[in-house]
């Protein structure tokens, strides 16, 4: 090649806009992975890696499950195309699959994604109440509609008063949203604080509250007790739904959803992720009274769900073989990643236990965060002001360097998968003593 032409080649913007094609993949170190398997992925160079990752959690059997994997394939073989027009046996089959693992759920429709599935949730939260905005928590995420792009984890210089339902300047997320999407569609306010969510209800029409019953966006913050009770309280005094996002918390903490352990019953649910294991679907489900507003006689009441992609035939095969994989007995998936957990959350607490900064393991069954303060957080407010995400980022690159993937951004949670083995907790163990020994 000539030096004009490199020269023109190396000028040349890349054809990936941002360089990656979801921009929270962006990460420093930039690593190209080309291989998953199990509780391994392999980069460019051939290094092999231990992954707590999981693709930001829907691995809970691992990468490339073979029951999984097999059902999707001969779904394919049979010819189970997506016809895009009726019904198929299998999206029935899923339904029904569904509905009889959790118990709060008593209809579900399917989406492409976590994403689509809450926006529709709120769609249908506004048609159930006539009523148009949402409450949020301040560091959860519920994918990126309009009204839910709001405070995700704001920095703590700029950390808006959302206790007590003060008022305050919503923070936006990202760009391309139109002004009323946070003047009159959206209130924020912290998680745990109970006063809070009454003040906002009391004082608006709020269609729905939306959250995480954990916030497992930033790592593993668990409701006080008597909070999640509280809201389901205050929804039905106000008369707003009250919508579990149960995208992460869903089926890897139990085949009931979060809410089968907390014992609350939301209006409706969210669910994606762990329940087709790295499958691209999303779930959303709940009571009749509000899921019926899909096919109301009354037009005008009628909240649309469509979607070209929605139950394909090789997502509901593969959403399929996971449930009935996570139901299975024998298998003793929830089990197994209990026992898997309580060794590296033991193990961890040990190995802290010898360190001079203040640090703090949170688990909730395969799921854990090492935090670097000195007790397990309420809310963002309660990590923004202490912990330490210099050395927290410093923690997860030191580890990436050593063969052992977190991924490098300050609380983002960790995921074990039922492919882990108790060598695989030892291992890490081992290179986690070692980084310590040498984390600034």
């Amino acid at each position: 090649m000539s030096a004009v032409a490199e020269q023109i080649r190396e000028s040349k913007p890349p054809s990936i806009a941002g360089g990656v094609m979801s921009l929270n993949r962006s990460i420093d170190p930039m690593i190209t992975f080309v291989r998953a398997k199990g509780a391994y992925m392999w980069d460019s160079t051939g290094k092999k890696y231990i992954d707590y990752h999981a693709a930001f959690a829907p691995y809970l059997l691992g990468h490339g499950d073979e029951d999984v994997d097999a059902a999707v394939i001969e779904s394919i073989k049979k010819g189970e195309s997506l016809m895009g027009a009726g019904t198929t046996p299998w999206e029935q089959e899923v339904a029904d699959l569904i509905v009889d693992s959790v118990p709060g759920l008593e209809q579900v429709q399917l989406t492409g994604s976590g994403s689509e599935a809450v926006g529709y949730a709120v769609r249908l939260a506004r048609a159930a109440t006539g009523r148009e905005s949402v409450l949020l928590m301040q560091g959860g995420y519920n994918g990126w509609a309009d009204a839910l792009s709001f405070n995700l984890m704001d920095p703590a210089s700029n950390l808006a008063n959302h206790v007590s339902g003060s008022e305050h300047e919503l923070r936006p997320i990202t760009a391309g949203l139109p002004a009323s999407a946070g003047t009159e569609q959206a209130h924020v306010v912290e998680f745990n604080d109970l006063d809070a969510v009454e003040a906002v209800l009391a004082g608006n029409d709020v269609a729905a509250v939306v959250l995480e019953p954990i916030l497992q966006n930033i790592g593993i913050v668990k409701p006080k007790e008597g909070y999640l009770e509280g809201i389901r309280q205050l929804c039905d005094k106000y008369g707003a739904l009250l919508v579990f996002d149960e995208v992460k918390t869903g089926f890897r903490h139990a085949l009931g959803g979060y809410q089968s352990i907390c014992g609350i019953t939301p209006d409706l649910s969210v669910f994606g992720k762990a329940v087709a294991n790295g499958y691209p679907v999303g779930v959303v489900g709940g009571k009749e009274e509000f899921m019926s507003y899909c096919c109301h006689p009354d037009l005008s009441k009628r909240v649309l769900i469509a979607g070209t992609y929605n139950a394909h035939p090789m997502v509901v095969a593969a959403t399929s073989a996971t449930l009935k994989k996570l139901k299975c007995p024998e298998a003793d998936v929830y089990g197994r990643l209990e026992a898997l957990g309580n060794q590296l959350e033991t193990g961890l607490n040990q190995l802290l236990e010898n360190c001079n900064f203040p640090s703090t393991v949170v688990r909730q069954g395969s799921a854990f965060v090492v935090y670097f303060m000195d007790h397990a957080p309420e809310s963002w407010r309660d990590i923004a002001d202490n912990n330490d995400a210099r050395r927290d980022v410093e923690y997860r690159k030191k580890l990436i360097e050593a063969g052992v993937f977190h991924f490098p951004v300050t609380t983002k949670q960790g995921s074990i998968s039922a492919a882990h083995t108790e060598s695989d907790i030892s291992q890490t163990l081992t290179i986690t003593e070692q980084v310590l020994n040498i984390l600034t």
